[in-house]
């Protein structure tokens, strides 16, 4: 069983699973594989692996400001599988690769998933790629086992839901706000989540939910998430880890964000 599907399934009722994003390759490349293996330790039950791409669509400035370190740090798709293979022989935590469709057509759409699946991922996140052109990656994912997990967000429509839901292996992502990636007020995030991920439940109904964009705290976590089978972080963490690198235990400071955003303490 792919390995997404047996983390939901394994979950307790009332727990909520952290996914947390990570740009592969920042702060430096030789740290990635470190962090994902202590991200788990501190309580990740996922992890995003982002994909660094020049022209970010979705991206707000932090994730920004990650990729374009990482792509000055040498980062290549070769590397990142790299870094997937060297987690694999330490942990089992899913792996998802996030990133845009344009990378992985230059590598090459069948022998990107062939690679990603040989390596140990588990899913895929392209936003780019609406899930009614889902037939550019769907097949070759399909057949190398890899979940494909798509969006949905405030101003998508029930039947596009719907069809998100059909398409999607291991969960469905709600984007909590229309707008780009980057930690936010849990006050401007929660007065309208609740609706949504109400309207969410209603027309997904074969996966579970991932709630993401803007959450920052553990605080922020419980309240956007409480209808939800859990959270994802991305921007926050990464200003973590922007913040404290390359001073004496910065790595132990990411940690213990980790760990808050979990347990709260």
């Amino acid at each position: 069983m792919n390995r997404i599907t047996q983390k939901f399934r394994d979950k307790a009722p009332d727990e909520k699973l952290m996914s947390l994003f990570l740009t592969a390759g920042f702060p430096d490349l030789d740290s990635t594989v470190d962090l994902v293996l202590g991200f788990e330790k501190n309580g990740a039950d996922l992890i995003e692996l982002g994909i660094p791409f020049s022209d970010p669509l979705a991206d707000g400035p932090t994730i920004q400001y990650s990729s374009d370190i990482a792509i000055s740090n040498g980062i290549t798709m070769d590397k990142i599988f790299e870094m997937v293979a060297g987690i694999r022989e330490k942990s089992e935590i899913p792996i998802i690769l996030m990133g845009y469709m344009n990378p992985v057509l230059r590598y090459g759409v069948e022998a990107f998933c062939k690679k990603a699946a040989a390596v140990g991922v588990d899913g895929l996140i392209l936003p780019d790629i609406p899930v009614e052109e889902s037939a550019l990656i769907d097949e070759f994912a399909s057949e190398a086992g890899l979940s494909m997990v798509y969006l949905v967000a405030p101003n998508t429509a029930d039947e596009r839901m719907q069809l998100a839901d059909q398409k999607s292996g291991g969960f469905v992502y709600c984007v909590s706000v229309t707008g780009v990636t980057g930690a936010r007020s849990g006050d401007e995030v929660s007065s309208s989540v609740s609706k949504f991920i109400q309207r969410v439940r209603t027309n997904v109904t074969i996966n579970p939910v991932m709630v993401g964009f803007g959450i920052r705290s553990h605080e922020d976590a419980q309240d956007i998430a409480s209808n939800a089978d859990g959270f994802i972080v991305g921007s926050a963490l990464i200003d973590v880890m922007k913040n404290s690198y390359p001073e004496e235990g910065w790595k132990q400071a990411v940690f213990s964000f980790v760990h808050s955003l979990k347990f709260g303490k």
